[in-house]
């Protein structure tokens, strides 16, 4: 489905431009962006994916991963094809990376009051936005997370954070968490291997805060590229300085898409960055993609408060936001 796109202007001669993202693209006429899904059509800046879902999925919410966020609950979760980055480790490629012949033709119609109603159906208690980029599909979101408020659903984002403030403004009255992936903490990195820029992602960790969003944190441990001490180190600071609650989630990688003959994150490489964020102050930090390292305790008397095995929570001890034990308030969103 063809739809005018929000948040840009025309600049003359045609070329319009685009403040969505942090990208600034300026296309010119039969031209698309930098995430191959917003096309300028006679000047008319168009996004290409409105209701065009390429996944549809009932998730739990850990999945996203949100630990902090209504845990144990399911998350009716979409995406469209595209994105704003080109990582050369993108584990979901095969969706975000778009070949714009196949556009037209590239998922199954699904309006926003469908999207809703089917999370509604299937006993969520959120929608998200996810697998590729929600930032591309900024408008298609934007209705559903309209219509899910209104319904009592809440909303979340998984995100690379390259969005401008503009566009975070506009949809925080309906946003209500959003797990960030900060890639590394070093601008070379954004510039070489996701084709994007560090500093955007910083403001926007920064600015939904300020706006009450509930903000959790990933980082795709890579070795060799952004797996050292110092960067870590860097990481676990920028995190606190925002906010010792932010939980941040240190995944694993394996080998996918251009990165293949990269090794799998060593699981001692997950563990020193656990011990670098709590000895920066962080009150929870957790492994991704391994078996382990994924409990919630309490950070004032350290007792365990959520158990989980995989994505499945098999305990949760947390009794209207606080310990039971020590009765300190743990940070996030319990339902």
């Amino acid at each position: 489905m063809i739809k005018e796109a929000m948040l840009y202007e025309k600049i003359g001669r045609g070329v319009v431009h685009c403040f969505l993202c942090a990208h600034h693209c300026k296309i010119a006429l039969s031209k698309f962006g930098i995430c191959g899904v917003r096309e300028n059509m006679g000047g008319i800046l168009n996004t290409l994916v409105y209701a065009k879902t390429i996944a549809i999925g009932v998730d739990p919410i850990e999945k996203k991963p949100l630990y902090h966020f209504l845990p144990g609950s399911a998350s009716y979760s979409i995406a469209t094809m595209g994105c704003n980055f080109k990582c050369g480790f993108c584990q979901n490629w095969q969706i975000s990376q778009v070949d714009k012949k196949l556009l037209p033709a590239a998922g199954e119609e699904e309006m926003p009051e469908e999207v809703v109603k089917q999370a509604q159906q299937n006993n969520c208690k959120s929608i998200s936005y996810t697998y590729t980029e929600p930032t591309i599909f900024f408008e298609y979101a934007l209705d559903c997370a309209k219509l899910a408020r209104a319904s009592g659903l809440k909303n979340n984002f998984v995100t690379n954070g390259f969005m401008t403030e503009e566009a975070l403004e506009a949809i925080h009255p309906y946003l209500d968490a959003a797990n960030v992936d900060l890639k590394s903490f070093s601008d070379d990195f954004y510039k070489s291997t996701c084709k994007a820029r560090l500093q955007p992602v910083l403001d926007s960790i920064r600015l939904m805060r300020k706006l009450n969003i509930w903000v959790e944190i990933t980082t795709l441990v890579v070795p060799g590229l952004n797996d050292s001490d110092k960067e870590l180190k860097e990481i676990a600071r920028f995190i606190s300085s925002v906010g010792v609650e932010i939980p941040w989630h240190i995944s694993r990688f394996h080998p996918d898409f251009r990165l293949t003959e990269v090794q799998a994150t060593p699981l001692e490489t997950l563990m020193k960055a656990k011990e670098i964020g709590l000895s920066a102050g962080l009150r929870y930090v957790y492994m991704g993609n391994v078996f382990e390292g994924n409990d919630t305790y309490c950070y004032n008397c350290k007792s365990p408060l959520i158990r989980r095995e995989g994505f499945a929570v098999t305990e949760n001890l947390v009794r209207l936001g606080k310990c039971p034990h020590c009765h300190s308030a743990i940070d996030g969103f319990f339902g």
